[in-house]
């Protein structure tokens, strides 16, 4: 029913346009210098900063499911989980393809207004920091750390700290896997029969390999066998990879489906960053060449760098180097098939 008393609410309003579309000043235009591409520029990092605000919602609704100490896997939180996740996907997927738009600015017709830009950069955007430390990556693992900071306000340089100090979904999702039940559970393998998958594994995996790949089995063993040898300085801990590991080989099973579209859209986010960073190394290199960035960066060379490191859920991306195809899975316990299944 309609509300009478409440104020009818107007477009314009409603989406403050007055702020939006008022809120693009050149810097050409203060100085009255002709440049006809510097509002396209504005436009595009404007458009750029509203998506990341977007993101970053998307991503707190994530992280707040996430931060529940249990989430049952055939419920709507998992469901909705994916399903922000995926908008996010869609979302870089405009991302990447907006630098199209940017490109139809020549290098000249930047050098008309570039210089009135210094120091602003894009290496200033906070919520891209932010959306980066949401997901999980660390102060340690970014490229350039002595400059991360060094071009940001006081006030700006608290809220990246503060993004840090949060649970990143990273952390959350490790969590998560870790309290898996399937794996270990001894209602399933016995109690002292735990490892007895992972060995059953090991044997038909090795026997996969050619000669070339016989290093991998040093890997496995370290992650998935010996669990007093795990790995140093891995962001998912051994049951957390475990349990991954487990839901990419038995996706199929109805209570693994869901987790596995999870994980592999986690995989599509950092690969879709991936694709913007590359895209922009790029679209840098058509601008400018070698010459450095407005921020005062080493241009193409930091944002290559930094592509190549940035990315985040790559442990997970790693376990597929020891799937195994179907036929080759060793055979579960007829409860643990009937628990998958939803079926008691």
């Amino acid at each position: 029913m309609e509300n009478k008393a409440r104020k009818p609410v107007y477009y314009s309003e409603y989406l403050q346009l007055d702020k939006i579309l008022n809120a693009q000043m050149p810097e050409s235009e203060k100085e009255g210098i002709r440049a006809d591409d510097e509002m396209l520029f504005i436009v595009i990092h404007q458009a750029y900063e509203l998506w990341f605000k977007q993101i970053l919602h998307e991503l707190g609704i994530v992280r707040r499911v996430f931060a529940q100490e249990n989430i049952e896997n055939n419920t709507a939180d998992i469901y909705n989980s994916v399903h922000r996740l995926k908008r996010i996907c869609r979302i870089l997927e405009v991302a990447v393809q907006q630098m199209g738009v940017l490109e139809t600015m020549t290098p000249l017709d930047f050098l008309d207004f570039r210089d009135l830009l210094r120091p602003a950069s894009g290496f200033q955007s906070i919520q891209f920091k932010m959306i980066e430390a949401t997901l999980g990556l660390q102060y340690e693992q970014r490229h350039g750390k002595a400059y991360y900071l060094s071009q940001l306000t006081p006030a700006d340089v608290e809220r990246v700290k503060s993004a840090e100090q949060e649970l990143s979904l990273l952390v959350l999702i490790d969590k998560w896997l870790a309290r898996m039940p399937f794996v270990n559970n001894p209602e399933y393998w016995g109690e002292h029969n735990a490892g007895t998958f992972w060995m059953k594994y090991r044997e038909a995996y090795t026997g996969s390999l050619s000669e070339m790949e016989m290093q991998n089995v040093k890997v496995f063993d370290a992650i998935f066998i010996d669990k007093d040898n795990y790995p140093a300085g891995r962001s998912f801990s051994a049951e957390a990879s475990r349990n991954a590991m487990f839901i990419m080989l038995y996706r199929d099973q109805p209570l693994l489906q869901l987790p596995y579209e999870l994980l592999n859209t986690l995989l599509e986010v950092d690969e879709l960053l991936s694709m913007w960073r590359h895209r922009h190394i790029h679209m840098v290199q058509r601008t400018i060449g070698k010459r450095v960035g407005t921020g005062g960066s080493t241009g193409a060379e930091y944002l290559r760098g930094a592509a190549d490191s940035h990315y985040v859920f790559k442990e997970l991306a790693e376990l597929t180097s020891f799937l195994l195809p179907r036929n080759m899975l060793p055979v579960l316990p007829a409860s643990l098939v009937g628990d998958l299944g939803y079926r008691k």
